[in-house]
């Protein structure tokens, strides 16, 4: 029995059905490049934030915040060092200011809810961050399966065309099995924008965890120390 001729089949495709195939090849595309970039991403901002934050109770348990905020920036990849980095420093300017002015010049303001403020800003930020690009998995996710259902539907009606111009399957066959390959090409991207989809926002999900413990931790801190 003779096998289906891929390369008569893709030389002999309509030119809509080109495009939208060329349209998913490109989801492809952009499919692999986030799977490699967010990986490789993911991979550094979670090493360095193990580093960091063995590092950062060492050097807070001593209370040594300039030493906690030189550890930050030695671990800049990492999306925890920037957030506690933020509410060091809020921490360190509250802190000189009660010092230098008093608490009486500086009226209503307090170290803590400072603190709390800067953490915030600056995890709103870093999660921004992490999840940069997910959406465009998403949506080849979501979209690619009917893009190729378009391609399938053309290659059906131009299938039919043929067959009323006279002829049997050996005359429909091509626009058929042209019509079911660009079903097959829109679920390849779709099932592994899908899968990486949900594994990314899991890792994102747990560096945000990991940022709001660091930042309960740094709250700890200043309620312990920063009020005095």
């Amino acid at each position: 029995m003779n096998g289906i001729d891929f390369y008569e089949m893709i030389t002999n495709m309509s030119i809509p059905v080109w495009v939208i195939n060329g349209v998913i090849g490109v989801f492809l595309i952009a499919t692999v490049y986030l799977f490699f970039e967010r990986f490789i991403t993911y991979n550094a901002a979670s090493s360095s934030s193990f580093n960091f934050v063995v590092a950062l109770r060492d050097t807070l348990g001593r209370g040594r915040v300039d030493e906690a905020q030189q550890a930050a920036r030695r671990f800049a990849k990492s999306p925890v060092a920037r957030v506690v980095e933020a509410g060091l420093i809020a921490y360190r300017q509250g802190r000189d200011a009660l010092t230098m002015q008093g608490p009486e010049d500086v009226g209503e303001f307090d170290v803590v809810d400072s603190v709390n403020r800067a953490l915030e800003r600056v995890k709103e930020r870093e999660t921004a961050g992490l999840r940069k690009g997910l959406g465009i998995l998403a949506t080849v996710a979501s979209i690619t399966p009917f893009v190729g259902l378009l391609g399938t539907v053309i290659g059906i009606i131009n299938a039919f065309g043929m067959l009323s111009e006279g002829g049997g399957i050996a005359k429909v066959g091509p626009g058929i099995a042209e019509a079911l390959m660009s079903t097959a090409a829109g679920l390849i991207p779709a099932i592994i924008a899908g899968v990486l989809f949900n594994w990314f926002t899991g890792r994102v999900e747990s560096m945000v965890v990991d940022m709001n413990d660091v930042s309960s931790e740094i709250i700890d801190y200043v309620l312990r120390e920063g009020r005095a």
